[in-house]
């Protein structure tokens, strides 16, 4: 079995060989190296190229955030996991709109972890329960004005097709794996359905999806 290859990041070596421990005893994972700073997780990551960077928000000499903000371009194959202590909803907006597959407070137990990893690896979405709650509740149903379906209908079948599955939280190679095309036609479909709904990344894309009845937030519970 190919196992997961994770970088952990933490500004605390007491997190971080926890995290080691708990990494290293499943038969899926390896810890391939770790950083206790930005700074030193963005040249690990330039070196090592892991599958999974499980990433801490609140770090010296380069934040979380700013690390996540540069990997697509870095190594875009590399998916994030934050593991972090902060719950509040920008912060859970911010690190989900900079390409962040995992959302996990360090107040959770050890299996969110785990899940958020293998969810991540395979180009899907994971936050820890509370998050969720708080994701969808304040911030996906507490905007105000809702956006009309017209919108949704305006779009071809296949479009419809793959904006469900995005708002699912599917990869472009997995959604072109389901619909047997390519690629490159997923990520055609996928300009035109943000261009005619004018809607700018992931999380404006779930947010529609569950405000207009598309995709169940249950979803994300688990």
């Amino acid at each position: 079995m190919k196992k997961i290859r994770i970088l952990v990041t933490d500004d605390h070596g007491i997190v971080r060989e926890g995290l080691k421990q708990l990494l290293n005893s499943q038969s899926n994972m390896e810890v391939i190296g770790e950083a206790s700073d930005g700074k030193e997780a963005l040249a690990k990551i330039k070196l090592l190229h892991p599958d999974v960077v499980l990433l801490d928000i609140t770090m010296p000499n380069m934040t979380g955030l700013e690390v996540a903000n540069l990997i697509r371009d870095i190594t875009p194959k590399t998916r994030i996991v934050v593991f972090s202590m902060h719950a509040r909803e920008s912060c859970v907006k911010e690190i989900l709109a900079s390409g962040a597959f995992g959302y996990v407070l360090k107040a959770s137990p050890s299996s969110d972890i785990l899940k958020a990893i293998e969810a991540a690896h395979r180009g899907e979405y994971f936050l820890s329960s509370s998050l969720k709650a708080e994701v969808i509740d304040k911030y996906v149903k507490g905007q105000t004005g809702t956006p009309s379906v017209s919108g949704y209908d305006l779009l071809t079948e296949r479009e419809q097709q793959i904006f469900r599955l995005v708002a699912q939280g599917h990869s472009t190679d997995r959604i072109a794996d389901l619909l047997f095309i390519s690629p490159k036609t997923v990520e055609k479909h996928r300009t035109s359905i943000m261009r005619k709904l004018d809607i700018h990344d992931r999380f404006e894309l779930l947010k529609y999806a569950i405000k207009i009845g598309v995709v169940d937030p249950e979803l994300w519970k688990e």
